[in-house]
């Protein structure tokens, strides 16, 4: 069932937003070669209970044992943070997700560590390029297909794989609820979107096809040909005011003022 949220629950989901921002934040800062998982893992796990919020993802389905999702190079989701250390060149998809008073927030960046290849900076750019194009449809009265449309048409162009198997979602009392958005889909078809509801962008991107699989601890998702992935994602609600980004920053920004900035 799709939820349709108050003013005085997206004020929670706003301070959920807002400490997933802060969290990205930290990681982005303290992400270096020579720096391991575990390291940006313990900076998600005090941050969160700084902003008197809870993880979304510890015990997510009763099985998920951290507080981020960290997700190096050919990693394109829900990557375990462990004692690897970053390198030069490295790629790294970092996601979080926070609980405040029964709300979540939920977002998530692919940044580069040292220098990158130019590749794989085209990777990180155009991901979050489609990620934008995605949430520039989030309005009332546009329709699912409209988002899905515009994040493919995005990694389309440049030729990358766009991932099916895994797609951005609405949130709220859960961290996924309905509807799910798909990262592909046809301009005015699918569900109409209206005041009230909160969804997640989130396209992941890959430099070769599109294809998955999934390593033996069921969790960690991988390129099937091994070729770097990167992946993005805010949390975006449609209020009474219009479509505000809950995640880009401390304070919520409306969606046309957070995309003049990237």
């Amino acid at each position: 069932m799709i939820s349709i949220k108050s003013r005085r629950e997206f004020a929670k989901m706003q301070k959920a937003g807002a400490c997933v921002a802060d969290v990205h934040r930290r990681v982005r800062e303290a992400a270096a070669p020579g720096v391991s998982l575990l390291e940006l893992e313990e900076i998600g796990a005090s941050t969160i209970a700084e902003h008197g919020c809870t993880s979304s993802f510890l015990n997510y389905l009763g099985t998920y044992p951290a507080t981020l999702c960290l997700s190096p190079n050919d990693v394109i989701v829900h990557g375990i943070p462990n004692e690897y250390r970053l390198q030069e060149g490295d790629i790294l998809s970092v996601d979080a997700g926070a609980i405040f008073e029964g709300f979540h927030g939920d977002a998530a960046f692919t940044m580069p560590i040292g220098e990158v290849s130019a590749e794989a900076q085209h990777l990180i750019d155009t991901t979050e390029a489609g990620m934008w194009a995605g949430i520039r449809e989030v309005r009332k009265g546009n329709r699912l297909g409209d988002i899905g449309a515009a994040v493919a048409a995005i990694g389309d162009a440049h030729g990358y794989g766009v991932v099916e198997e895994y797609v951005g979602h609405g949130i709220g009392r859960e961290m996924h609820e309905e509807p799910q958005v798909p990262n592909y889909g046809e301009p005015g078809k699918g569900l109409k979107l209206k005041t009230g509801m909160a969804l997640c962008i989130e396209p992941m991107f890959n430099i070769g096809q599109r294809f998955t699989k999934v390593d033996a601890d069921g969790w960690t998702v991988r390129t099937n040909d091994g070729s770097l992935s990167a992946h993005w994602e805010h949390m975006v609600a449609i209020t009474p005011d219009g479509p505000m980004v809950f995640t880009a920053a401390q304070d919520p920004v409306p969606v046309d003022e957070v995309h003049a900035t990237q």
